[in-house]
């Protein structure tokens, strides 16, 4: 069963962060006395864009064993509060999962990003060194994407055939009948139907698109070298050998960072943390045994 904390963000903005599993109960010593680690390492959980934080479920549920896991609704996401457009600034998002980081008692934390929540978790641990005791970036470039990207994200959200007529059609459009699905993906099909909602008129997605675009529109044009170069914390780069970061620009993010290390995961792509749970992880297993030094 998840449970549910709220967070209070930048602007005051309630955000909804998510345990879904009970963390590692502390271990007594003979004879009952004080734990011998009273707080699990934390790990906060950042999804990407239209994302939320269930598609982490399984990702929390594993790391349970041994940490406490929270996945993090981004602002204008999941059952977070949507705020009108002006609120979608970069300096927000990472204020937001500072403050997660903060209220939680995470810290010092192990920040999992994917895609644009990849980009806030670097950028937090910029910030903010003294939080982070960790970071693992999924398939999220350091290189600015451009105005022809957003312009094709902006005719893509135009091409939703919305309102769906149940979640089977989302989940057949999304994985089969995208014009961009190169291959039928059910995993893609599944991803897209857990940010739908139940309307009068059929099924819609819990986010305005128009929302979604200008969060994007934050870091679409510009590259982020300078603040990946300010992480000072180990860090994990990792990859779908068909996703969206390439193999080139993912070795020179590790260069780039002080204490960066790399991994990539065979026939996955950009969804690699929901497609393949099992190869992502033992992608990253190896990174946070050494972060808790095994």
């Amino acid at each position: 069963m998840a449970r549910r904390s709220d967070v209070t963000g930048a602007g005051g903005l309630r955000l909804a962060a998510w345990e879904f599993a009970d963390p590692p109960k502390a271990e007594v010593e003979p004879g009952g006395e004080a734990a011998v680690e009273p707080s699990p390492p934390g790990v906060l959980l950042l999804h990407g864009l239209m994302g939320r934080a269930s598609h982490w479920a399984s990702t929390a549920r594993w790391l349970a064993g041994r940490h406490r896991a929270v996945a993090l609704d981004q602002r204008g996401h999941g059952q977070s509060d949507k705020p009108p457009p002006a609120a979608y600034t970069r300096e927000a998002y990472v204020e937001d999962a500072e403050a997660a980081v903060e209220q939680l008692g995470l810290a010092p934390v192990v920040l999992v990003g994917h895609a644009m929540g990849a980009l806030t978790a670097w950028q937090l641990a910029a910030k903010r060194p003294d939080l982070v005791r960790g970071l693992i970036i999924c398939d999220m470039r350091a290189s600015a994407l451009g105005a022809a990207s957003q312009r094709e994200w902006a005719d893509w959200f135009t091409s939703w055939p919305v309102p769906f007529a149940s979640l089977a059609d989302v989940r057949k459009w999304f994985g089969e009948d995208d014009p961009w699905v190169e291959r039928p993906s059910p995993a893609r099909g599944a991803f897209y139907a857990e940010v739908m909602h139940e309307c009068e008129d059929g099924w819609r997605p819990v986010f305005d698109p128009q929302h979604m675009l200008r969060s994007r529109e934050t870091w679409v044009y510009d590259a982020h070298w300078e603040e990946l170069a300010q992480v000072r914390c180990p860090t994990l780069v990792v990859r779908g050998v068909d996703g969206e970061l390439g193999r080139a620009e993912a070795q020179e993010m590790v260069r780039v960072l002080p204490r960066g290390e790399y991994a990539e995961i065979a026939d996955a792509g950009h969804l690699a943390h929901y497609d393949l749970p099992v190869a992502w992880q033992g992608a990253v297993s190896p990174f946070l045994d050494g972060l808790l030094g095994d």
